[in-house]
């Protein structure tokens, strides 16, 4: 259940990645997800000034997910299965204040997932 296609990789994202019209605007279609969560982090809000993210999310206040290190924290959200393509469209969506990491989700899932970059 876990694996995904060579050319495939799992996108944990609990936040604009999951809305409709941010999907279409990234990846062209609409990406079908499932529920997980992360453990060891908890949100914030991050105010984004890049125009094109703020037209194509609604909003200028996006979700950051910080790490704290405590496991008893988790960030809800949906393991997004993707292309490889598709990955490098969403690293050039997100704003330079996140960074990509890899981490195990609550199912088991190893997935990315874009985090506070400090």
């Amino acid at each position: 259940m876990n694996s995904v296609d060579a050319g495939e990789v799992w996108l944990f994202s609990y936040g604009t990645l999951r809305q409709p019209e941010v999907q279409r605007a990234i990846f062209g279609r609409l990406v079908e997800g499932r529920a997980d969560v992360l453990p060891g982090y908890a949100l914030s809000t991050l105010e984004i000034v890049d125009p094109g993210v703020i037209t194509a999310s609604g909003s200028a206040l996006h979700p950051i997910a910080r790490n704290t290190g405590n496991p008893v924290d988790k960030v809800t959200g949906v393991a997004l299965r993707i292309s490889r393509a598709e990955l490098a469209a969403a690293d050039t969506y997100e704003v330079s204040e996140y960074v990509r990491v890899t981490v195990r989700l609550g199912s088991g899932t190893e997935a990315f997932v874009y985090v506070s970059a400090r």
